[in-house]
């Protein structure tokens, strides 16, 4: 939809809420139920070839549907290589799906029939219909094993169509029935296919690397003709084409390539067909530039526009900039100036021996025709018919009116949405606050009244007002298969009171001890946030004695910089002469005796009231416990006078994030820019030595709550020690989800139960330890999830508490192998019973290492 309207700022509120809505399509994010089970796709859009009775009709086939018999079942029983059965599906419009379920019929434990496999068709235009094969050229897709359980399947590739068949595939005779559901989202761009040369084969230091577009689903002979494939299948291309986003697949595989031996002319012509006239803003083309292997994104592009029966005789040209410095993949942008066509037809110009694409994609407007104006496409909407005496001009300024309309309408429900969402936070807030003083009030140790049982201890109930299923965790809970009917209930609603409590410990029915609020002592760093949940009763064993490190005196500290601050105190950096006296016997600590060391020294401001400064000696009582090889050492303490000082360990080449982020994986590209590498085998040992520090942890109940690479830092060959020091940090700032008037969370980080339900366990920390993983094997290039607004991040973490396969998962690294990778997933499994510990998640590392 084109909005005619002269003032930007509501326009640019409205295109923000509402987001590029022509914009590339995500696989990974366009995964919505299309309507069989929620009933949005209407009876008369579900037909089949045949029924059993009237009862198992076609549009009972809805996924997670009981109603009439159950199911949709065929007339006759289902043969061997018989493909006459089907179950068929009218989107009405062109939709990109990508995952398909399926189901058998139960109805109440009468019906037991089920397909164990199955194969799909799909037609865009309703005529011509089109076997669906996976990237391997397989077929047939594992159906069903019982008349319960919901089966969902990846279609790789995903498929562009209106309709859908489902055929039940049997290898003997067998009666089945069926009820399934499209996974999607709406196909914006209007491209029904594409016609362009076939890819070639480019033999690249002897080995054949093939650009053929083997996903492509129209016909293949010395050219592609009516059809779409990977230029439309949502999937980029890498910078290094002989690597592909796909495993078990040929050099060359994301991209579709040709060489300018085999065109004269000096291009590749490419014409595209619509559904139907558009108004086209942009065509946006991912290529390839790695010119050190002579390929280079296009030098020129020349398109002609047919709206009608004929070409425009005047094309349209642009030229992008030659690149000859960055070898990276990129999208090229190409504007089409509003033209509108129901094709389009463009010639890409060599700028080297080899062009290669991967997506194109374009944005348009559907343009506001009548009959009179341009016939409708096979399968559009009927058009409406003309009356005699009609003037064309006069409707299509009457349909800009209509839009215009609409337009304002929109952008001002928009504007008071903004105006009642923030007045409704405002209170909100006010309620928190108010809850908060009501809740001290009851758990101040000097009061004589009970804490009511009402009361949740969950810190984070009511704190993201994001829709029902975020409202009132500690009452959803029991919702969730792996918390039902167990003691752990009452310790996620019992009151938060003081760490003087006699501290109960429950444990889950997962096998992962979880300690209520009221049994965990939380120590507010000087630097504003946790450095560890310690149980009760473990800080009353550790804390009891007297500080196990010595006295230092201050005036042998050097200030050099101030590495962060808190709410309470500061983190600097400094020179400590003579520590080696001050050290254990047991700490190998190698520097000389008269040589200074780099140490971080925790500062406890003179303001701080009597709360932080109890909590800054309780944790230096603890610190100082905490022996192991990968945990950062307490060296020594200045407590004696104020201000109250803590002194660690500070490894010389800082953290781990900015580490990585200062060098590059090995390889040819590497060698070639001459910068600093760290090989994988290194990342390997850094993410093993992470893996054994939270295991020490672990054993001690101790739940570190903010493990990431910012909070690990690097010495001398890929030392790796974790510390707490990243809130403090303004580099870091970004990384934390700020609450107003609450809690700084690193929600990037977080297991979905503790964000959702206030839960940290060691569990929850396996699954930081995942998303630590996977930074350190990146090079910490970006944020987790950078593709997601923070908004968006809490909102996948609802997918994971309704677990209905929707939550979107951190993408495989290029450099990670897929035994990793499946270690990331095992720390994301949804139920905390299933995620490994940290003792075997080390011991697997090791393994790898062998």
């Amino acid at each position: 939809m084109k909005c005619l309207w002269g003032g930007h700022f509501p326009l640019i509120i409205l295109l923000y809420l509402l987001g590029d809505v022509t914009s590339q399509v995500n696989p990974g994010v366009c995964r919505y139920p299309l309507g069989m089970s929620g009933g949005q796709i209407q009876d008369e859009d579900i037909s089949a070839s045949s029924q059993w009775s009237e009862s198992t009709a076609a549009r009972y086939g809805r996924l997670d549907f009981e109603e009439g018999d159950g199911a949709w079942c065929p007339e006759i029983t289902v043969e061997p290589d018989s493909l006459k059965e089907f179950l068929q599906i009218d989107l009405r419009s062109l939709h990109f799906i990508t995952l398909v379920g399926t189901q058998g019929r139960h109805a109440g434990g009468i019906g037991n029939e089920f397909a164990q496999m199955y194969k799909i068709k799909y037609s865009r235009d309703g005529s011509r219909w089109i076997s669906w094969r996976n990237r391997q050229g397989k077929q047939v897709i594992e159906g069903n094993r019982n008349a319960y359980d919901i089966v969902l399947k990846d279609l790789e590739p995903p498929i562009i169509a209106r309709f859908v068949r489902f055929m039940p595939v049997s290898d003997h005779s067998m009666n089945v029935c069926m009820r399934v559901e499209l996974y999607g989202c709406e196909w914006l761009d209007g491209l029904v296919s594409y016609n362009a040369p076939a890819g070639e084969q480019m033999s690249l230091e002897g080995q054949p690397v093939h650009l053929n577009d083997s996903v492509y689903d129209g016909a293949v002979i010395y050219s592609m003709t009516e059809g779409l494939g990977q230029l439309t299948d949502g999937m980029c291309g890498l910078d290094d084409f002989t690597h592909s986003h796909v495993y078990n697949v040929w050099p060359g595989y994301d991209y579709v390539g040709w060489t300018n031996e085999s065109f004269p002319n000096g291009y590749v012509e490419i014409m595209f067909e619509f559904d139907r006239t558009r108004n086209f803003t942009t065509m946006k083309v991912h290529c390839n530039n790695m010119f050190m292997k002579h390929v280079k994104a296009f030098r020129q592009v020349v398109c002609y526009f047919r709206s009608e029966a004929d070409w425009e005789a005047t094309p349209l040209s642009f030229s992008p900039v030659v690149d000859n410095v960055n070898l990276s993949a990129r999208f090229v942008t190409i504007s089409l100036a509003n033209h509108m066509a129901s094709a389009i037809k463009c010639q890409f110009y060599f700028a080297e021996a080899w062009m290669m694409f991967s997506e194109i994609t374009f944005q348009s407007d559907t343009a506001m025709y009548n009959t009179t104006l341009a016939p409708p496409k096979t399968g559009s909407s009927p058009p409406t018919s003309t009356q005699p005496g009609d003037d064309p001009t006069h409707k299509i300024d009457d349909s800009n009116t209509r839009i215009l309309i609409v337009c304002l309408v929109a952008i001002i429900l928009i504007l008071v949405a903004i105006i009642v969402i923030i007045l409704w936070r405002q209170v909100w807030q006010k309620m928190l606050e108010k809850s908060e003083t009501f809740a001290y009030s009851h758990n101040n140790p000097t009061s004589s009244s009970a804490p009511s049982e009402q009361e949740s201890s969950s810190t984070y109930e009511h704190i993201f007002p994001l829709g029902p299923d975020y409202q009132e965790p500690s009452r959803l809970i029991r919702m969730l298969p792996e918390f039902s009917h167990t003691s752990e209930d009452a310790a996620l609603t019992s009151t938060a009171v003081t760490a003087s409590k006699a501290p109960t410990a429950t444990v889950a029915q997962d096998g992962v001890p979880h300690y209520a609020e009221a049994d965990i002592v939380n120590l507010q760093g000087v630097t504003g946030g946790n450095t560890y949940a310690v149980p009760a009763l473990t800080m009353d064993l550790l804390s009891g004695k007297d500080v196990a490190v010595e006295e230092f005196p201050r005036k042998l500290l050097t200030f050099k910089e101030k590495l962060g601050e808190g709410q309470f105190g500061e983190v600097h950096l400094c020179e400590a002469e003579g520590m080696k006296e001050f050290i254990d016997e047991d700490f190998s600590f190698n520097i000389s005796d008269n040589h200074p060391v780099l140490v971080a020294v925790k500062m406890l401001r003179a303001d701080a009231n009597k709360n932080a400064r109890n909590d800054f000696l309780k944790e230096i009582k603890i610190m100082s416990r905490l022996k192991d090889p990968n945990i950062i050492r307490l060296l020594a303490v200045c407590i004696c006078s104020d201000p109250l000082c803590m002194i660690t360990e500070y490894m010389e080449n800082g953290d781990l994030n900015q580490f990585l982020s200062r060098h590059e994986p090995e390889g040819q590209i590497a060698l070639i820019s001459n910068v600093t590498t760290v090989g994988y085998s290194d990342l390997r040992y850094m993410a093993t030595q992470i893996a054994s520090g939270m295991r020490y942890l672990s054993s001690l109940n101790f739940v570190h709550r903010d493990l990431a690479t910012r909070n690990c830092l690097v010495g001398k060959n890929y030392t790796i020690k974790i510390a707490d020091f990243g809130m403090s940090r303004n580099l870091y700032s970004g990384d934390y989800y700020r609450i107003q008037g609450r809690a700084v969370l690193p929600i990037r980080w977080m297991s979905w139960e503790s964000i959702l339900l206030g839960k940290f366990t060691t569990a929850s920390d396996v699954w930081a330890f995942g998303v630590t993983l996977w930074e350190t094997l990146t090079f910490c290039k970006e944020q987790p999830y950078s593709q997601l607004t923070d908004e968006q991040v809490i909102e996948n973490t609802g997918e994971f508490f309704r677990d209905q396969k929707r939550q979107i998962y951190l993408p495989q690294p290029v450099l990670c192998p897929d035994s990793l990778y499946k270690i990331m997933l095992c720390c994301w499994r949804r139920n905390t019973k299933e995620r490994p510990s940290f003792q075997e998640i080390h011991r697997v590392l090791l393994e790898s290492q062998a």
